[in-house]
């Protein structure tokens, strides 16, 4: 396997679970009862109805589009490499970004253009025709691209808005990054929010019908389950659970932040679950940690080879986590 071509998450790995996983960007709050309470419920001894018309109905009506522009996959990593499979041209993206994208680029055998700044996306996008990616908020530096500029680049050729972190947002925010994406693909993978990534479920709301999409993916290409999570994703008592929680998770980043800038680090802030924290040599520090049974995220695959990002979480395991990184450092 050639190495562009291995998944790097940083995350999960084959060693014993760690005590206390900050790797994740999962709502720490979850899993949500009553997304939960749906996945248990759901029939797994029979296949699910292959074109999923019943589910992308579902989430048509919640998004006030036609069910044919709702396109289901198996988690938001498969969805972006059949997107990119079913365009032509370059792949662009803004950098430093979510991995899939340029994973993507190389299994599909595409040109990869990444770019550090939105003008230069925009400029990108005329000089090298494709297909472009942004991530809003971005992973993982938490960026929200200026609205005005998603539009642009929504107006100036194919593009994917994911929202995997949307969610996390306010209710304003995600109104407004819909809107200013309105004429892009949009990208929901709605399990981080619900705490519930193990089940592979997601969705994009495409700007028109393109049944090429729904055509490339494998058949019955999620499982029950994740038919499941997503029609309870997109239901109000989901989203009312989910309001309950931003706050406090926010809280928690928060306390985090001012923790690790009482102990002389450089922070970097989001808008959602996670931040991330210069430590030097983010690979040394992230391996000293996970023998001490906390897991980070080790930005290094990003390019960020000396921050780690770390998510929000509760007192104890923040407690541990300065425990250890005064050690690890």
């Amino acid at each position: 396997m050639r190495p562009e071509l291995r998944p790097v998450h940083g995350g999960t790995d084959s060693a014993a679970e760690p005590r206390y996983d900050f790797s994740s960007n999962a709502n720490p709050l979850g899993p949500c009862p009553a997304v939960l309470d749906a996945v248990r419920r759901a029939d797994v001894t029979s296949y699910p109805d292959p074109s999923y018309t019943r589910l992308r109905e579902t989430l048509a009506a919640h998004h006030g589009v036609a069910p044919e522009r709702v396109v289901v996959g198996a988690g938001a990593s498969e969805l972006i490499l059949r997107l990119i499979r079913c365009s032509i041209g370059a792949v662009q993206q803004l950098g430093p970004t979510f991995g899939e994208y340029a994973r993507g680029a190389h299994v599909a055998g595409r040109r990869l253009v990444s770019m550090s700044a939105p003008a230069a996306f925009l400029r990108a996008q005329a000089r090298h025709p494709g297909i472009g990616f942004l991530c809003w908020p971005n992973n993982p530096t938490g960026d929200r691209h200026p609205l005005e500029f998603v539009e642009a680049a929504a107006s100036a050729g194919p593009l994917v808005v994911d929202l995997a972190y949307a969610a996390m947002c306010d209710s304003a925010s995600i109104a407004e990054i819909e809107s200013a994406g309105a004429r892009a693909f949009r990208l929901y993978s709605p399990n981080k929010a619900y705490g519930l990534t193990g089940v592979r479920g997601a969705y994009l709301i495409a700007p028109r019908r393109d049944r090429r999409l729904a055509l490339q993916a494998p058949s019955w290409v999620i499982g029950r389950d994740a038919e499941a999570m997503l029609a309870a994703s997109v239901r109000p008592q989901a989203r009312a659970w989910l309001d309950k929680t931003i706050p406090k998770f926010v809280g928690w980043r928060l306390q985090l932040s001012r923790a690790l800038r009482e102990c002389g680090l450089s922070v970097r802030e989001s808008p959602t679950t996670f931040l991330m924290a210069e430590v030097g040599n983010a690979t040394r520090v992230a391996r000293r940690l996970r023998q001490q049974h906390i897991r980070v995220r080790d930005a290094s695959s990003f390019g960020l080879r000396r921050w780690i990002r770390l998510s929000a979480q509760g007192p104890a395991a923040r407690r541990a986590l300065l425990a250890a990184l005064e050690q690890a450092l």
